[in-house]
């Protein structure tokens, strides 16, 4: 009898036979990228990257983290993409196509970092058939609200609103839902400090210098389930690095940006999760933040004893994001685009 993994390896030889995943770097005509990886902790074992969101540029943060994972570490890295049907472009605007979902048949990992997509049924299948096999996940900012899909849909329950399954994917998977800003958005930006009785934990090993311009979003305390906040976000006056801790209620206490927990599947597998409200494209401009999200990847695939005191995650190629607004995305790129040279 077949596993798990052995499923999936049959997947990925019949999908690259059909041409569904390249050999090597993206075709110019699919809609999506893959960065091969290679030598490394993270050789065989491959990571999906899914965004697709309006205003945070997650389609620049998740090609530039998955070219660290892949050209670091090891990884085999595929990113996907809200992609306009009429000309191919990327266009996180189209709120309900996100081509190459299907790749997450032979996915070890899902990083996902959507907002309120509304995806046909054909495409949300591939995630709520990843989500119930019970394998790791890893959610960056806007994750907590990923879906927002009308009553009655086939999938509405995984809505960020959804009071059948309380809170939708957002807080039953990843841990919270959307709620509301914390800090003041665009005035205040983020510090994030390492929590108390974490310092040991392997995921924050050289992660002293956690920065970025988002603002801390506002979660329900304590966290649901068995959730453990790692890193907790320190508001501050402006939005630079040297900016001075906010006085008052918002930082008593502060909001957890980053926590670790798990969830159970319908088969009753159990999946590691890494959520971060964090995660926008400049925040990854932060050393400190990409070392945790490099680190987070190990320990949700249950690499924990991979994880080295300082993980390398230099930038790959060119990193100059743009910054947060709502459509401000650069216009007329396709997957192809964002492949490595």
């Amino acid at each position: 009898m077949r596993t798990s993994r052995q499923h999936r390896l049959v997947w990925a030889a019949a999908l690259m036979v059909a041409g569904v995943l390249p050999a090597g770097r993206a075709a110019a005509d699919q809609p999506w990228v893959v960065y091969p990886g290679g030598e490394g902790p993270g050789k065989g074992k491959q990571i999906v990257l899914v965004s697709g969101d309006e205003e945070y540029r997650s389609e620049e943060a998740l090609t530039q983290l998955g070219k660290i994972l892949a050209k670091h570490h090891g990884f085999r890295c595929t990113v996907l993409f809200a992609v306009d049907p009429k000309d191919g472009k990327v266009n996180p605007l189209v709120i309900d196509n996100i081509p190459g979902l299907e790749n997450l048949k032979t996915a070890d990992l899902m990083i996902i970092a959507t907002r309120w997509r509304d995806l046909p049924d054909a495409q949300m299948r591939h995630v709520v058939e990843y989500v119930e096999s019970g394998r790791p996940i890893i959610g960056l900012r806007t994750a907590t609200h990923a879906f927002r899909f009308p009553t009655g849909r086939t999938y509405s329950r995984y809505s960020w609103d959804s009071r059948a399954w309380d809170g939708g994917f957002g807080r039953q998977i990843l841990g919270e839902t959307w709620i509301n800003h914390h800090g003041y958005h665009g005035v205040q930006s983020t510090r994030g400090l390492i929590a108390q009785g974490q310092e040991t934990n392997p995921i924050v090993r050289g992660c002293e210098d956690i920065w970025g311009p988002t603002d801390v979003y506002q979660v329900r305390l304590p966290l649901p389930g068995d959730s453990r906040p790692v890193i907790m976000g320190q508001v501050l006056e402006g939005m630079k690095p040297t900016d001075k801790p906010l006085a008052g209620p918002k930082n008593d206490p502060m909001m957890p940006v980053a926590w670790t927990k798990t969830y159970q599947s319908a088969s009753g597998k159990v999946g590691r999760v890494f959520a971060t409200t964090m995660g926008a494209a400049r925040d990854l401009q932060s050393e400190g933040l990409r070392r945790l999200l490099v680190n987070a990847s190990f320990w949700c695939l249950g690499m924990e004893d991979k994880i080295p005191a300082r993980a390398e995650v230099g930038l790959v190629g060119e990193y100059e994001p743009l910054g947060m607004g709502y459509g401000k995305f650069k216009p007329g790129m396709k997957p192809s685009d964002y492949a490595l040279p």
